[in-house]
């Protein structure tokens, strides 16, 4: 039987609800004489919503991803903040467009991979830890971006950067470069809420599917649609 947890969520998805089954036991068997049963059942019930709250977020939905090669699936669950164009960009060598995705902390944090690729370069840097609901965290936080090359034609250039946010300090690479994805594949996540962008060569028969404010599930909403 799967466990719909993500092997990416060790060793929290252990050590956060041990915590918290250890403090739920705590109140329930050392503040009897200090507190009134309702204050005790409040207490409870909130470290019991913090429990679920917690095992929910390390969550590992199955997903069938669709296989048509002319889409560009998003790489993260969330909603869309931004789409913007950029000026010429060094690795994918023209403009481009950027598309954000901010991912709440109710949101599953898994990567995926936005088509068939081949995983160019991996590049991690530090930085800091600004609200990832501001597209300037993606200029300053810390980030880690992955440069990719389409296995599909067109062979088009892609990155898709994963950025820490205010809460979450922990970003989870699990490819290497050299390696190759299929369109859906897991290759990472975010621990709790963080950003995550996808960047696509400007075409004339490249058409954006998706609009500010949408919300996306990783490896099953099409961003970009190739005509």
């Amino acid at each position: 039987m799967r466990i719909p947890l993500t092997k990416y969520g060790w060793p929290q998805v252990v050590v956060f609800p041990a915590m918290i089954l250890a403090v739920m036991a705590g109140v329930a068997l050392g503040t009897s004489a200090v507190l009134q049963i309702w204050a005790i059942i409040s207490v409870e019930v909130l470290l019991g919503v913090i429990l679920i709250w917690v095992l929910s977020f390390f969550r590992d939905p199955k997903r069938i991803c669709p296989s048509d090669s002319n889409l560009l699936l998003a790489p993260a669950d969330g909603q869309i903040t931004d789409i913007e164009e950029i000026e010429n960009n060094v690795f994918l060598g023209r403009a481009a467009l950027r598309i954000g995705i901010f991912l709440s902390i109710f949101n599953t944090h898994i990567n995926r991979a936005p088509c068939n690729v081949k995983v160019e370069k991996i590049t991690y840097k530090k930085g800091k830890y600004k609200n990832a609901l501001n597209p300037e965290s993606a200029r300053v936080n810390e980030s880690n971006e992955l440069n990719l090359i389409r296995t599909d034609s067109p062979q088009d250039r892609l990155i898709v950067r994963q950025i820490s946010g205010a809460i979450a300090r922990r970003i989870v690479c699990d490819t290497t470069e050299g390696s190759e994805l299929t369109g859906g594949e897991k290759f990472g996540m975010l621990k709790f809420g963080s950003r995550t962008e996808l960047y696509v060569p400007l075409r004339e028969n490249a058409k954006c599917m998706v609009k500010i404010g949408d919300k996306v599930k990783a490896g099953l909403t099409p961003l970009i649609k190739y005509e």
